[in-house]
């Protein structure tokens, strides 16, 4: 029996159309290189790491807004033009997930993470993963070798979206991209994470 080649290109593109492209054959991820909002980017540094949102749940697309927003009341966010770009921003990224994935349910994670969190280049057992770092390095990811690590390394930035093919995505050709969370244990830096899955309840 043959073995499906494995998909292994990347679509890579300013507008968040290009997120579209895992659809087609052969695409293992596709990157939206954004330009970040300076603004969020600049209140979210300045931010202690204890005052950062940490969230996860099954939610319906329109439920995103309220749980981010008291997420964010939890943490001690302050009330006010950033808190409020966060928001929009994250529920933005659910709609656009969700429409992507046709789902109405989503599971949303936004971690704080001070360590080598997922350090290891894999690929998840979900059909598909939205990513976005709004804080902090972004995803490394690369084409895998003979033995599962990437041949080369690259790095989205922060505040780029990208769409990674998952073990569950439909069809007989598995992905070839594998990708992983930087190390930054002793760095000292704090990353704040968006993660998006397909809703693992049904609600």
């Amino acid at each position: 029996m043959l073995t499906a080649k494995p998909a292994t290109a990347i679509a890579e593109g300013a507008a968040p159309e290009i997120l579209g492209e895992l659809r087609n054959p052969g695409c293992a991820a596709a990157i939206w290189q954004r330009r970040p909002d300076p603004l969020l980017s600049a209140w979210l540094e300045r931010l202690p790491p204890e005052r950062l949102p940490a969230l996860r749940q099954d939610l319906a697309v329109e439920e995103v807004a309220a749980a981010v927003d008291r997420a964010c009341a939890r943490a001690g966010m302050t009330a006010g033009t950033g808190r409020d770009r966060l928001r929009v921003d994250v529920t933005d990224q659910a709609r656009r997930f969700a429409g992507l994935m046709r789902q109405g349910r989503l599971h949303l994670r936004l971690d704080v993470v001070r360590g080598n969190a997922c350090s290891r280049f894999h690929v998840d057992y979900v059909p598909a993963r939205m990513l976005c770092t709004y804080r902090g390095r972004g995803t490394e990811y690369g084409v895998a070798g003979a033995d599962g690590q990437p041949t080369e390394v690259h790095q989205m930035a922060a505040g780029w979206v990208g769409l990674f093919r998952g073990r569950l995505w439909p069809g007989a050709s598995p992905t070839g991209l594998v990708h992983r969370s930087p190390p930054i244990e002793g760095s000292g830096e704090t990353r704040l994470l968006l993660v998006l899955d397909v809703a693992e309840t049904e609600g």
